[in-house]
């Protein structure tokens, strides 16, 4: 009994040293580390310290792009992305849970306003071993408006994270210039991807800032604890030089020619001569930047992206080029038709099948666009001496403007071939915006500007402003010369028998350019397309003449145009309106001009030949006598209708009908002949009449068929 005791005050003996040594050493061991502030050497208040402390970004806002008067364009707005907290841990307190409590009846209710079905919904609110869910494209971009009434449901788990979403209130509206920004891969800053976004890019972003802090499991800051903010730098504004008022009318125009015509293509560029600013610069197909429909149907711009062959366009920079040079005589006279270059078997032609209009003025040549007229110019200005006129006025290198993939376009000059036909605009390629570059020398005395989209750059913090300031880039052609080709230009669309610019003249403003008709290469590399819509029709003008305040450049690529409509008929619906609208919103007063008389026509019928023959002929009209009768039975046009003098009067009479000689007629005129002739009529080609399948002055007999051909100018 003695020794069981003993035994028992020995075990306790020994359990009390143990648990005495061990006391002994925890104690020890907290008064290290109370005192030291470490762990194996590691220093527990930095462990601590990185386990709470959180870092958060503090976006930078991305500045807004505006125009000229200070509207927006591009700006940012504030948006939400659903998001469904899944995880229990997220609550805390039972009675007001954090995360989803009632998938099916949360499903049901978030059906009613974002784009997802509401099994999907349901599908995600019940996946298992998530901590949240997201609901992709349905679920970001929520409105306030929208989120105000999910958040008055009162769905447990249903969160809101806030996000900067790019906008474009005036939806396509210079989409390719102003281009687009949307958020990358990696990353929920936006980035620029197109146009002024890219470009600009750096400017606009900014730099995020940052705060670091110390916070619990769930990233809220623990109260008392200390945070360090880095403040973002926010991006700065960028003011365009594009005008909104002026830039709706060339949407407006675009919006017309291409609903009517629906060409492959179209472009147009409005500046200012005087200081290079580019005003409106428009092109279809075109897309919405904010939602980019329509972006798979033309990624580039092609204004500023694009090299073509201008066509007879390029004919304004020979001219002045050889009225610097003092070898353009308006009035001296060459054979038009044909030009043979050396070691060359096929001739170059005038756009009338080579036929041209016999031996004409130099200045009647411009007026017909004559490809002849300016394959001799070139013999006077000297080859070499072109060449340099053709890199003084900006072509063969970029403009510089500052817009993304800026094209150069080629001088092509290695053989005599290309020189020649370089003078009309065929073989060398150019860029929209180098033609307007080189317009504004003809437009401002002279002095080449370079065209600039970025007025300025302002800074939201400081206020600081980067302007950008007008700048000379060549000066080509003297003040002299820039003058002569603004007068010589204007007979272009003034004169009425030999002007090939005559849709574009408009009533009150003198208007001063030249028409193109460009071909265009084949696909497959050889040769030119054929078919009477494959050309790129242009106009590129100016006014007023003596003092240009505006240029305006359009162009459309392959247009469906219906029996008896010219090429120019969708480009003066766009030059037009455009220039007009825009002139008198610059508040550019109508010139004090002369207006055209018209004559209102009699009737002739019943009337014998001869006295209608000499009648419209005192009324300042062209009679034209279809048939060998000696009385009048029928007119066209008709009685009461009006013409502008000059103009023709197809005359039918009771006789054995005649067909006339159709060369140099326009569609319409044709047509009116064939109708009153009661002639099947079936056209080729586009512009003016060349040839007829019935000889003129051969007798014919309603019902019969005409092919007549057509040339383009």
């Amino acid at each position: 009994m003695r020794s069981r005791k003993l035994n028992t005050n020995t075990g306790a003996a020994i359990l009390f040293i143990i648990f005495g040594l061990s006391f002994f050493i925890i104690t020890v061991r907290f008064l290290t580390i109370e005192i030291t502030g470490q762990v194996d050497g590691k220093v527990l208040a930095a462990k601590a310290a990185k386990k709470y402390m959180r870092t958060s970004v503090i976006q930078a806002q991305r500045g807004n792009i505006y125009d000229s008067n200070g509207d927006p364009i591009a700006e940012n707005v504030v948006s939400y992305n659903l998001v469904a907290i899944l995880s229990p841990k997220a609550t805390i307190d039972p009675s007001h849970p954090k995360h989803v409590v009632n998938p099916r009846k949360t499903a049901e209710a978030l059906a009613k306003y974002i784009d997802m079905p509401e099994s999907k919904i349901y599908e995600l609110l019940t996946r298992k071993g998530r901590f949240q869910v997201e609901f992709g494209k349905a679920g970001e971009d929520i409105s306030y408006q929208v989120k105000q009434k999910i958040e008055k449901l009162n769905l447990p788990g249903i969160v809101f994270e806030p996000a900067s979403k790019r906008a474009y209130p005036n939806g396509a509206f210079a989409s390719h210039l102003v281009g687009y920004a949307q958020k990358s891969s990696n990353s929920a800053q936006l980035t620029g991807v197109m146009g002024i976004e890219k470009s600009m890019n750096s400017a606009l972003q900014g730099k995020d800032g940052k705060i670091k802090y110390e916070g619990d499991f769930w990233g809220y800051i623990l109260p008392n604890s200390s945070k360090k903010v880095t403040k973002p730098k926010d991006g700065e504004d960028v003011y365009l030089t594009i005008d909104k008022k002026i830039q709706s009318f060339v949407e407006d125009a675009l919006n017309k020619v291409q609903k009517e015509y629906n060409p492959k293509k179209t472009v147009v560029i409005v500046a200012d001569p005087k200081t290079g600013k580019i005003l409106a610069m428009g092109q279809r197909p075109t897309f919405n930047p904010e939602t980019r429909e329509g972006l798979s149907a033309s990624w580039h711009n092609e204004a500023v992206e694009t090299a073509y062959e201008p066509g007879s366009t390029m004919k304004i920079f020979t001219l002045a080029a050889a009225v610097q040079e003092g070898v353009f005589h308006p009035y001296a006279t060459y054979k038009s038709g044909e030009f043979r270059v050396k070691n060359v078997p096929t001739p170059i032609k005038d756009h009338n099948g080579g036929v041209g209009w016999g031996r004409i003025t130099f200045l009647e040549g411009l007026q017909r666009s004559s490809n002849v007229a300016f394959a001799t110019l070139l013999d006077y200005i000297k080859q070499d001496k072109f060449k340099q006129y053709l890199e003084a006025f900006g072509f063969g290198k970029p403009t510089k403007i500052g817009l993304p993939n800026e094209a150069s376009g080629k001088i092509l000059y290695n053989y005599a071939i290309e020189r020649y036909t370089t003078t009309f605009g065929q073989g060398t390629t150019v860029t929209a915006l180098q033609m307007v570059q080189a317009a504004t020398a003809i437009a401002n005395d002279g002095k080449m500007m370079k065209p600039y989209v970025v007025e300025k750059v302002v800074n939201p913090d400081n206020g600081k402003v980067k302007e950008t300031k007008p700048t000379v880039v060549g000066n080509p052609i003297s003040a002299e010369t820039a003058k002569k080709v603004r007068d010589y230009l204007r007979t272009v669309v003034t004169n009425k028998k030999t002007g090939t610019g005559t849709a574009y003249n408009i009533p009150g403003y003198s208007v001063t350019g030249k028409t193109g008709t460009a071909q265009i290469p084949n696909p497959n590399g050889s040769g030119y397309m054929t078919g009477t819509d494959n050309y790129i029709f242009s106009f590129l003008g100016m006014a007023p003449k003596d003092d240009p305040k505006l240029i305006v450049y359009a162009l459309v690529q392959q247009p469906h145009l219906k029996a008896g409509e010219l090429g120019s008929e969708p480009v003066k619906d766009l030059f037009n309106p455009i220039m007009k609208n825009s002139l008198q919103y610059l508040n550019i007063k109508p010139e004090k001009m002369g207006t055209a008389s018209t004559v209102a026509l009699p009737d002739f019928t019943g009337k014998g030949r001869q006295d209608a023959e000499s009648e419209a002929k005192a009324l300042k009209l062209t009679p034209v006598v279809l048939g060998d009768g000696d009385t009048i039975t029928g007119q066209l046009p008709e009685t009461k209708e009006k013409l502008l003098p000059d103009g023709k009067v197809l005359l039918k009479t009771n006789g054995k009908m005649i067909i006339p000689d159709f060369s140099g007629w326009s569609k319409r005129d044709v047509t009116s002949a064939a109708k009153l002739l009661g002639l099947r009529l079936k056209m080729d080609g586009e512009g003016y009449a060349v040839s007829q399948s019935i000889p003129a002055k051969s007798k014919v007999k309603s019902g019969q068929t005409i092919t007549v051909r057509f040339e383009n100018p």
